[in-house]
């Protein structure tokens, strides 16, 4: 009796390991075909993505009832101070004074304009790394940056750079 029952035992865990595997499978196949398809037809994808999934499990929410349901959740108060880590971070930080705002006027640009002869052949970038230079309170990680004379790719608009006791 002992022997079937390991026997059934193993057979479940033999089971088991092939369900994981093929869901393995399956959520591969499905990632490499969505990568596939984003590459090729991005639009297919999102309009592919939109649809409801058929998994059998019953019929799709009703809209209505999911808004109300996303609404009620976002409504509801968060109260965030729930562990003791809040309270401690909270005493370190009350020694930080906050600084005090800046607020750059055209005439700091024309400051800035003036002081950058070089401005009309070196272009917009450096245009905007030159008055970054001249904002006070420029933060620890970019002062590398704008010493430099480089603005990062992925701000094209007018950097606000702040002080922290946190820097490098």
């Amino acid at each position: 009796m002992q022997k079937l029952t390991e026997r059934i035992d193993d057979l479940k865990q033999r089971i088991a390991a092939w369900g994981k595997r093929i869901r393995r499978y399956t959520e591969r196949s499905t990632r490499f075909n969505q990568n596939r398809l984003f590459q090729s037809d991005q639009k297919r994808l999102y309009k592919s993505l939109e649809r409801p999934m058929v998994n059998g499990t019953g019929p799709a929410p009703n809209q209505a009832d999911t808004v109300a349901f996303w609404r009620g959740l976002w409504s509801e108060p968060v109260n965030h101070n729930e562990g003791p880590w809040t309270e401690v971070v909270a005493s370190q930080c009350a020694s930080i004074t906050p600084m005090d705002p800046v607020t750059i006027t055209p005439d700091d640009v024309a400051e800035a304009v003036r002081r950058a002869p070089e401005l009309e052949k070196s272009g917009t970038r450096r245009a905007a790394s030159l008055l970054a230079e001249g904002v006070r309170g420029v933060s620890h990680c970019a002062r590398p940056t704008v010493s430099r004379g480089s603005q990062p790719e992925v701000a094209p608009e007018p950097l606000h750079y702040w002080d922290h006791p946190f820097g490098s």
